[in-house]
């Protein structure tokens, strides 16, 4: 038998802590702290992938592609590292950044017979 106890200690240690902790909080408390747990386990992770969505959107949107050669650079440098073209243009001529209303369409119009 003491050989039993010396070999489980941990497990012996770690039973009396749970059921000391069952008999002075109730079995609510126990059963409400592992649920939480398992939440955590759950929501750490989704967390984790909104924010890597969030991130891989910010970085999608200060890429540039140069009108002339058509290499793919980031957005804080003024000229292309391939051709040398500038990449000032590019940036005005984005038109996420306008309002609808600063917007033009051209419509061109068709006869139908």
């Amino acid at each position: 038998m003491n050989n039993f106890l010396i070999a489980n200690k941990n497990f012996l240690t770690y039973s009396i802590i749970i059921m000391m902790v069952i008999s002075f909080f109730g079995i609510n408390f126990f059963l409400s702290f592992l649920g939480n747990i398992l939440i955590l386990l759950i929501l750490v992770p989704l967390l984790l992938l909104f924010v890597f969505f969030i991130s891989l959107n910010s970085y999608k949107s200060k890429i540039n592609t140069c009108n002339s050669c058509g290499a793919i650079s980031l957005g804080l440098s003024e000229t292309c590292m391939n051709c040398g073209a500038n990449l000032e243009n590019i940036n005005n001529n984005k038109q996420i950044d306008k309002k609808p209303s600063e917007s033009i369409i051209e419509v061109d119009a068709e006869v139908i017979n």
